[in-house]
This record gives C-alpha cells, sequence and structure tokens, in this order.
C-alpha cells in the first residue's frame, strides 16, 4: 500500500527546499512534489495528514559509541553530581537496587569534577569511601579518563610500580597510586571489567536504540568497536534486536574478526564502515593535543600529547587503502589535526584512493584554518562536536583563552572552504540530541551565557545539512539517505516546527513528534494528543 504525507511542511533537503506532498512504498520514497499532482499519481493509498509539523529526512548520527550508550543504561550516573556525598548516595542507592554482593564491580559515568562545588582532585582514600564494599569506576563525562578505587586497582593487579602504557598515564602521587587514570592506561584497565549479563546487555541495546530514535536518529555509530566487544556484538545479532542502522568502526586489530561476524549475522541493519585510531585526548580534560600551551596549572609549556607516533597514524591510513575502508581518527587539538593531515598526505601518495574513501577528523575541535584549507585539498571530512560550545565552552575559556576558544568548532570557516562537515555528539559522552546540536551550531552560547565566535555559526539550513544530506555522504550512503528524494529510504523525523521557519535561538526547544525507519514509526512522542494521534501512526 502507498502512504501520502502531506498537510505540513516537507523539508526535503535537496535542491527547491521543500514540497506540499510525498509519496512511499515499501519502506521507499516514490515521489515528491505538489499535492495535487502526488494525489493524482498515488491513487487509491492510505493518507497522513500531518497538522502542519515539519517532516524531514531522518537524523543521521555521525559519531557516537553505541554499545557505550548501551552500557549506560547499566550503570550509574553522575551526571550534575555536586558533592562526593551525593556521589556516595547514588552510588548506594544503584548497588542497592541492583542488589549486588559486597565486592563486586560498580562502573559510574558521566562525572564530570567541574559540577563539584568548589571543584577538587579526589585521593584514593576519598574513592574508598564513595563506595567501600565495592570494586569502583567512575568515568568522566569525556569517556577519556577516570577513577579507580583501591579494590578496584588490585584487582587489575595494577600496583605504584606498574608503567603506563604509552600515551596513557596512571596518577601517582608521591610515589602511592591516587586512582587517577586517563587515556590509554584508562581505555587498557576498563577493557578487562567483566561483561556485563547476556539478558541485561541485551535489554540494554534496545534500551539505547529507543533512545537514538527518539531523538529522530535512524542511522547510528559504533565509533570504537575492539576485540573485547565482539561477545557483546554476538549476542546484539544473534538476537536480532536492531531495527535502526548501525555502522561499525573498529580498532585496526579487530578489523577482520568484526567483518567476520558482521557479514554473517549482522542482518539488514548492521554493516562495518571502516577502522578508528585515536591521535589524542579532550580539551576540557587538558589532554587535547595542542600546538600552543594551555593556560594556568602546574605545568607551564603543557600541550597535551599525541597517543600514536607518525609511523603508527601512516600505517593506519595504509591498512584501510589496502582493504579499501574509512579510516576515522579522533582528534580535538590542533598538534594532533597537524599529525592527522601530515600522515594522510604521505598515506595519499602512496594510496591515493584515500581521497575517495572520504577519510574523518572525528571532533576537529580546534582545527586552524591553515589546516582546514589542508584537509579540504586532501579530501578530508571534519565532524566537529559543536556542542561543545555549550558544554564545555566556559572551560575551554579558562583552558585556552579568548581567541582560541572562540573558534572551538569551526564550522563556519569549513563551510568558506569547501570542507565537508558533520555534527555529531559522541554519545554517550552527551545524549544525542540532535536539536540541541542546531541550537549550538547556530547560537554558540556557553552554560553562562557567553557567545563563544559567532563568527564560526551557521544558518539552521547549513547545520541541518551537516546532520541529514552532509552525514549520509560522510558514510557513503548518500545514494539511499540524506535527503527526501525518489528511491531513497523513508527514514523521516517528523518536529513539530520546521527548523527553517524559527529564530535559532527556538530550535532547540523543537520537538520530535516521531521518527520513521525504512516507513515504520519507530518511536512516536507521548503527549502527543488526539490531534496528532492520526499523523502519528505507523502507516506504511
Amino acid at each position: 500500500m502507498r502512504t501520502l504525507f502531506y498537510g505540513g511542511d516537507i523539508v526535503t533537503m535537496e535542491r527547491g527546499g521543500t514540497a506540499q506532498a510525498l509519496l512511499a512504498k515499501d519502506g521507499r520514497i516514490c515521489e515528491t512534489g505538489d499535492l495535487d499532482s502526488v494525489r493524482t499519481d498515488a491513487g487509491a493509498c492510505e493518507t497522513v495528514e500531518l497538522g502542519g509539523a515539519a517532516l524531514l529526512p531522518a537524523f543521521i548520527d555521525a559519531h557516537s559509541h553505541f554499545t557505550q550508550v548501551a552500557y549506560s543504561f547499566l550503570q550509574i550516573s553522575l551526571n550534575g553530581a555536586r558533592t562526593p556525598q551525593e556521589m556516595q548516595t547514588r552510588i548506594l542507592d544503584f548497588a542497592r537496587k541492583n542488589a549486588l554482593a559486597h565486592g563486586a564491580w560498580v562502573t559510574a559515568w558521566d562525572f564530570d569534577p567541574a559540577d563539584l562545588e568548589g571543584g577538587k582532585e579526589f585521593t584514593l582514600a576519598e574513592l574508598d569511601a564513595l563506595a567501600p564494599q565495592y570494586k569502583l569506576v567512575i568515568r568522566h563525562k569525556s569517556g577519556h579518563m577516570g577513577w579507580f578505587n583501591a579494590a578496584a586497582l588490585a584487582a587489575l593487579g595494577v600496583t605504584a610500580q606498574t608503567k603506563a602504557p604509552d600515551g596513557g598515564k596512571i596518577g601517582k602521587s608521591g610515589g602511592k597510586l591516587t586512582g587517577y587514570m586517563e587515556e590509554n592506561a584508562f581505555f587498557h584497565y576498563l577493557k578487562q571489567l567483566p561483561p556485563p549479563d547476556a539478558d541485561a546487555l541485551a535489554k540494554a541495546y534496545r534500551r539505547a536504540q529507543d533512545l537514538y530514535a527518539s531523538h529522530g536518529i535512524t542511522t547510528m555509530q559504533e565509533g570504537m568497536c575492539t576485540v573485547e566487544m565482539l561477545p557483546a556484538y554476538q549476542i546484539l545479532l544473534a538476537r536480532d534486536i536492531l531495527y535502526l542502522d548501525l555502522v561499525v568502526y573498529t580498532d585496526l586489530q579487530s578489523f577482520d574478526d568484526a567483518q567476520a561476524l558482521i557479514e554473517q549475522a549482522g542482518g539488514p541493519h548492521c554493516r562495518v564502515g571502516g577502522v578508528k585510531i585515536f591521535l589524542d585526548g579532550s580539551p576540557q580534560g587538558r589532554t587535547a593535543w595542542m600546538r600552543a600551551s594551555y593556560l594556568g596549572g602546574d605545568d607551564p609549556g603543557y600541550c597535551g600529547y599525541g597517543v600514536m607516533t607518525d609511523e603508527q597514524v601512516y600505517t593506519a591510513f595504509c591498512f584501510a587503502a589496502q582493504r579499501h575502508t574509512q579510516l576515522l581518527a579522533h582528534c580535538n587539538g590542533d598538534a594532533a589535526c597537524e599529525q592527522f593531515l601530515r600522515c594522510l598526505a604521505r598515506a595519499e601518495v602512496r594510496y591515493p584512493v584515500l581521497k575517495a574513501l572520504r577519510p574523518v577528523m572525528i571532533h576537529a575541535q580546534f582545527l586552524g584554518e591553515d589546516q582546514i584549507r589542508k584537509a579540504a585539498a586532501l579530501g578530508a571530512v571534519a565532524s566537529f562536536f559543536v556542542a561543545h560550545a555549550y558544554h564545555w565552552g566556559d572551560v575551554h575559556l579558562q583552558n585556552l583563552g579568548k581567541t582560541r576558544a572562540e573558534n572551538l568548532s569551526p564550522a563556519n570557516a569549513a563551510l568558506r572552504a569547501g570542507l565537508p562537515f558533520t555534527f555529531h555528539q559522541d554519545a554517550p559522552v552527551i545524549a544525542p540530541d540532535m536539536l540541541e546540536t542546531l541550537w549550538c551550531a547556530t547560537c554558540r552560547q556557553t552554560k553562562h551565557g557567553v557567545t563563544l565566535g559567532a563568527h564560526q555559526a551557521v544558518s539552521a539550513e547549513d547545520a541541518l545539512a551537516a546532520i541529514t544530506r552532509t552525514a549520509a555522504w560522510q558514510y557513503g550512503e548518500e545514494a539511499g539517505k540524506g535527503t527526501l528524494a525518489p528511491g531513497k529510504r523513508a527514514d523521516f523525523v517528523l518536529l513539530d516546527r520546521n527548523p527553517l521557519r524559527v529564530p535559532p535561538q527556538a530550535l532547540r526547544a523543537l520537538q520530535v513528534l516521531a521518527t520513521y525507519k525504512d516507513g515504520k514509526a519507530v518511536f512516536r512522542a507521548s503527549g502527543a494528543g488526539d490531534a496528532h494521534a492520526k499523523r502519528l501512526a505507523p502507516m506504511l
């Protein structure tokens, strides 16, 4: 049965911009255009009257960590915790509600020390006091660092004599462990934590998927799959949980095994997109690798640090070229961006195909204008975490000063230079909220109300392109996704208002009323009311 959508703004993101009607059948778009013509061609069909709402291409997640989003439903959120006492209460309440035995592992996430009253650095004794009967791990909100209590350190075999892996740090003071770790050291020991129960993980995967759908997203990303995660993927795929599309990027060591598993059991919604590497850390954690030093701190001249050598980065590009697959590289600081560009330039001499494979600079937070031109010439893509302007803009002002902080996520400069860019939220670092991201890209306001680099703001239309049309292109899926055009998949998001017809400040207040994947409603907002019932029904 064909279905005709009409009665609201249909924002196609194609040239021409809008249509009065859209006709879909069997999960694909058949036609868009003026209502009379499309209705005539539709013949007998179901109809969905939009009631003034706006139908757009579904949003595309350009970078996140799907499994970590799922894990977050099995962990304790410390978001916004103001005191150690509040942290302890949340942790112990979680342990009690989940009937955890003494000595069990407990993981907390979404913690930012900047939220604590007065700010503080934890001692190991203070960490132990938060959960005295458990092995405790606390993940920093950035995902790049965290804390282990003494019981956790002992279980992992970490002592004061343990050497940190290259590109990482194990915190010590006076020759004793502090419980703090960052970058490669933190990642190394996180991998050694026991996996969750299979049934609990399957349920968490479903909840994670529902979260993406509630934000209008129908294509998600696994931003770093490692060999330790493959058993979780066996559960995900064997239980046929996916109803949204998932593109998986692996570390170099896991690529062949992950590809074999997903090709065998992945089904229509899961594929391997390429490989992922890390070049540095996070700017709010002062581990991003910068060309100029951070302000303040106890180490004058400190610029953060890289986590891979040039030869390792070059080898990764060669690996991607040899397998004809895409490479994503986490590079926040401008020094890390420079490493990406010089290694890509070297690799493209040997493997020109890399340009066609669309290598992506993930975050590229402090990509310089001189580097933007180089990136465009090399065929790279920048995926900006532009919501940093709101969530950590005030911290960047403190760490980097006004001039550098204002050039965070330089979307407008990229636009002018012809460098393709997308936007993402790096979930679970923050929720995969595309509407907040639209607001951040157009208004660039910090939590304290400071406008952070108005010259790098873009229009609502350009911001929408970054999470629809260009995001599909980043994935090499522009033939089937990203715009509303005949032949493309019927992946839609229904918003209460047209984002191109509201002031930029109002973008954050828009609401997702429904999300359609291949023509079927996979999310419908609660409390929409009887007036919206018809348009929210899964009609295809």
